[in-house]
């Protein structure tokens, strides 16, 4: 019988970023619990995990239901050693424009999936991790904020204000975690071809032919998953609360 993997939990992994995290976590040798809320597009997550070498399970879960958690986190553990936790589930605005017309709902749809629905998960998560014994697997916490975690976007404030909260809330539990071990990381994608950017991909195609990145070219989910997969396999472990940019040069700074 072949010795057990260590686990990594995916949110948002039945597509796009969540499914290349899935599958690059495989391959490091990671099995793969996703967490999603809907079932569409798990079959194929499932079988490009397994064609990765990695066991796959699935959960729903919507994460903004904090009461959710708990049992949540319990099944997770009771699955195997939870080496890895990563927040990748986020929404966008819910319509982009001016910001002066930002709703309400739109604000809290933002902050309730993208901010508080992962801190508290992360928080539920962190508890279990400190309880539990550690295995030989390098212990971390990842999440995906965005480019416009620094970058602005006025016709989509709520999204970078929810992101830039992800960022400090990054650094904050690197701080809470790095004397038992758990390294905490952020990954800002840039402009990535996903569902999220589907209805924008003609504005970005010729930004980007201009020059909107130094690297001229669509950044892949699969850019984002093998990034998730190298910080997950303890690859630069000595690094926490940092933002790793895998943005095709975006954030830099040009005169």
């Amino acid at each position: 019988m072949s010795p057990q993997r260590p686990l990594a939990v995916v949110t948002g992994g039945r597509r796009g970023i969540g499914r290349a995290a899935c599958v690059a976590l495989a391959g490091r040798g990671f099995d793969v619990l996703a967490a999603d809320i809907a079932e569409e597009g798990v079959r194929e997550t499932a079988e490009a995990v397994r064609a990765a070498g990695g066991h796959f399970h699935f959960h729903l879960l919507d994460i903004a239901r904090i009461e959710d958690h708990e049992a949540f986190a319990r099944h997770a553990f009771g699955l195997g050693e939870i080496a890895c936790l990563v927040n990748n589930a986020g929404v966008g605005a819910m319509r982009r424009g001016d910001l002066l017309e930002v709703s309400p709902e739109s604000w809290d749809r933002a902050f309730g999936i993208n901010a508080r629905g992962s801190f508290f998960l992360t928080q539920c998560f962190a508890r279990h991790m400190l309880q539990a014994q550690q295995g030989t697997t390098p212990r971390s916490i990842i999440f995906v904020s965005s480019a416009n975690a620094a970058l602005a976007s006025p016709d989509r404030a709520e999204y970078c204000a929810s992101k830039a909260a992800v960022s400090m809330m990054v650094k904050v539990l690197a701080l809470r975690l790095a004397e038992a071990g758990i390294g905490v990381h952020e990954i800002r994608p840039g402009v990535i071809r996903t569902d999220l950017t589907a209805p924008v991909a003609e504005a970005y195609t010729r930004r980007i032919a201009e020059g909107l990145s130094p690297i001229r070219r669509w950044g892949e989910a699969e850019d984002i998953g093998r990034a998730i997969a190298l910080l997950a396999a303890g690859e630069l472990c000595f690094t926490t609360g940092d933002a790793l940019h895998i943005d095709g040069g975006l954030h830099v700074g040009r005169l």
